[in-house]
């Protein structure tokens, strides 16, 4: 039976590349001769490209590398352009938010003025990319569903180091660039409110996460599990059941007390995906600016034991 617990696509179909649809009048073309890469079809399509961009595809990657660069250069001129330092420090390295001395005004370059440009151009890449995946999806015809779940994650984004720092009137409340100090400020900003243990909205994003982590592991199992029947074939099985959707329902029924359909697993699965930034943001934009300890909060609403 070991030939069945195929965790790897043992069998990959090649056929002549495919350019995908038009992409309509106006919108550009794309670009690259596509070909084909046998340890990429082991995860997925083996076919790259062509790519298509688009105008706000490569304002996105322009203004995202401008950014990248910003914070980049700012690191290396930290360890005096030493590019060996560079390498050992960087982990550690780290490109500051203005001081409170500031507020929400624009500082000098070298007093967080580097930080507020880089911010602001990785801000309009982002919010590009967004743009690039709603206008790509009406024009295929798609629902917007991978947009917003992006908005979702843009959300927390612009709460962490835009729309929170305003509500508090002070740059110095963003998270800086750097990959330690990011783990320093959640730290810091944990124990200065009082720990966010006790923030509702951070205990619902926290389930939200595990809970999106495990509905797409059991539904990633599940297909696995009867995909020698044609259960990866998903929108056929939900169109026309057939052996794979008949045992999957089966399966879930037997052991969960209810069957999640071939489609109602994917909308459980992108409403629990969607949930755990949404609630973590508002959990941060309340903390300092309604609430100011968490665990005093928790102690008033029987929330947490008093002592």
């Amino acid at each position: 039976m070991a030939e069945y617990q195929n965790i790897f696509t043992r069998v990959q179909i090649r056929a002549p590349a495919y350019p995908g649809t038009p992409p309509g009048p106006g919108t550009g073309q794309r670009y690259g001769t596509p070909f084909f890469n046998k340890w990429l079809g082991w995860l997925g399509d083996a076919q790259i490209g062509p790519i298509y961009l688009g105008w706000t595809g490569v304002l996105s990657i322009v203004t995202f590398m401008i950014a990248f660069e910003i914070i980049g250069l700012n690191m290396l001129a930290s360890v005096g352009w030493d590019p060996i330092e560079f390498m050992k420090q960087l982990p550690w390295l780290t490109l500051d938010p203005p001081t409170a001395e500031y507020g929400m005004g624009i500082p000098p370059m070298d007093e967080g003025g580097w930080w507020v440009m880089a911010g602001m151009f990785l801000t309009i890449s982002v919010l590009l990319w967004w743009l690039r995946m709603y206008t790509r999806a009406k024009a295929l015809g798609m629902g917007t569903h991978i947009a917003w779940a992006f908005a979702s994650a843009i959300w927390l984004f612009l709460v962490l180091g835009f729309f929170r720092p305003l509500a508090m009137g002070s740059w110095e409340e963003a998270v800086p660039f750097g990959i330690f100090t990011h783990l320093d400020w959640t730290n810091a900003f944990s124990i200065n409110y009082g720990n966010l243990f006790y923030n509702p909205f951070h205990a619902l994003s926290i389930a939200f996460l595990y809970g999106s982590a495990l509905l797409f592991a059991m539904h990633g199992a599940t297909i696995l599990a009867v995909s020698k029947f044609g259960g990866e074939r998903e929108i056929e099985q939900a169109l026309d059941r057939g052996t794979a959707a008949e045992r999957a329902a089966l399966f879930w029924r037997w052991t969960m007390g209810f069957n999640a359909s071939m489609e109602s697993i994917h909308r459980w699965a992108w409403w629990f995906a969607i949930l755990c930034p949404l609630t973590g943001g508002i959990g941060i934009l309340l903390t300092g600016t309604v609430v100011d300890s968490w665990f005093d909060w928790a102690i008033e609403h029987d929330f947490a034991p008093g002592f």
